[in-house]
Order: structure tokens, then C-alpha cells, then sequence
């Protein structure tokens, strides 16, 4: 009887990471953390979004009694954009981003990024991507150059392989044969 198992499947998530402007000093201690953490830093940015950009970045929270305090916020200064990576890198940074209330997560999850870098409510320090969607557009965002696409898996996987990866290596092997190189002992 022949066992069958499936390959395993490697998925390499990608989220959107923010050191929000009050902070923007400590960008080598948290980046340390982060690394510290598991992740991976795919690409990082120093920038400075004016008012107009936060509010098309915080479009969700469009609204809402904070939004003007938040965009003024954000606008503050320059902050560092990252995106990191890892497996199940959205919900591995939420938790050690902690809560977003910064007052709250003082309390319940005193050692999370939050807790320590943030003050209150609104100044809290961090920012994390919700979801898969909402790290695709906030990346888009803040990396327009950038192509974020998820790594083919299954018959998609086999089928890239079938069609670019294993001819050209045929073509390759089959030529390194014909040419039989020379013992190099």
C-alpha cells in the first residue's frame, strides 16, 4: 500500500508595516525587533505623506470622529514604511503590534510594540495591515513600484514550472552534455 503525500506548499505572506511619525527615531530598535521576530524585510522607505495622501491611505476610516486628528497625525512628519514577510506575516505582526489602543494594550499586552512605543489611542505607534486585501493595497500604496503577487502553489506551480522552468533547464543539461567539460582534477 502506497502512501501518497502531497508536497508541502511554501506561502511566503507579505504585509505592510508603518513606524508612524512620533517614533520614526527609533526606526533602527524596532527594525531590530522585527528581525528578531522572524521576518523579513523586503523593502523600506523613509517618507513624509502630506495631509491629502493619509486621507486617500485611511480612506476606510473616512468618517469617522478621528480622521481629521489622524491625517494631521500622519502628516506630522516622516514615518518608515516597510513591508516584511514571513509565513503568516499579517497575523504574526498584529500580535506583536498588540492593540491598537496603546492605553489598552499597556494593560493586556504589556510586552507588544504597541504597549511600549505608544501613548494613546491615536498615537499608537504602529501601523499593521488588517488583512490580505488590505496588504496588498497598503503596499501598493506605499511601494507603487512594487509587485505583489502570491507565489503560485498546486497546478499553478506546475504548471509555470512545465512551461518555463524545465525546458530551459533541459535545454541547458542536455548542452552541458553534448560539451562534456574537462575533469578539472
Amino acid at each position: 500500500m502506497e502512501l501518497s503525500m502531497l508536497p508541502p506548499q511554501i506561502y511566503v505572506e507579505k504585509t505592510l508595516a508603518i513606524i508612524k511619525p512620533d517614533i520614526a527615531d527609533k526606526e533602527e530598535e524596532i527594525q531590530d525587533i522585527i528581525l528578531r521576530s522572524g521576518f523579513t524585510i523586503v523593502q523600506r522607505r523613509k517618507l513624509h505623506l502630506s495631509p491629502e495622501h493619509c486621507s486617500n491611505f485611511y480612506v476606510e476610516q473616512y468618517g469617522k470622529m478621528f480622521f481629521p486628528n489622524l491625517t494631521a497625525y500622519m502628516s506630522s512628519g516622516p514615518l518608515v514604511a516597510m513591508i516584511l514577510a514571513r509565513h503568516k506575516a499579517i497575523s504574526y505582526w498584529k500580535e506583536l503590534l498588540g492593540p491598537s489602543n496603546s492605553l489598552v494594550a499597556k494593560e493586556t499586552h504589556p510586552d507588544s510594540l504597541r504597549a511600549i512605543y505608544g501613548t494613546d489611542e491615536l498615537r499608537n505607534a504602529l501601523h499593521g495591515s488588517n488583512d490580505f486585501a488590505a496588504a496588498e493595497r497598503e503596499i501598493r500604496f506605499m511601494f507603487p513600484a512594487v509587485i505583489v503577487e502570491p507565489i503560485p502553489v498546486g497546478q499553478a506551480a506546475k504548471d509555470y514550472l512545465n512551461l518555463y522552468v524545465t525546458p530551459t533547464l533541459l535545454k541547458g543539461l542536455t548542452e552541458l552534455c553534448k560539451q562534456k567539460p574537462a575533469d578539472p582534477f
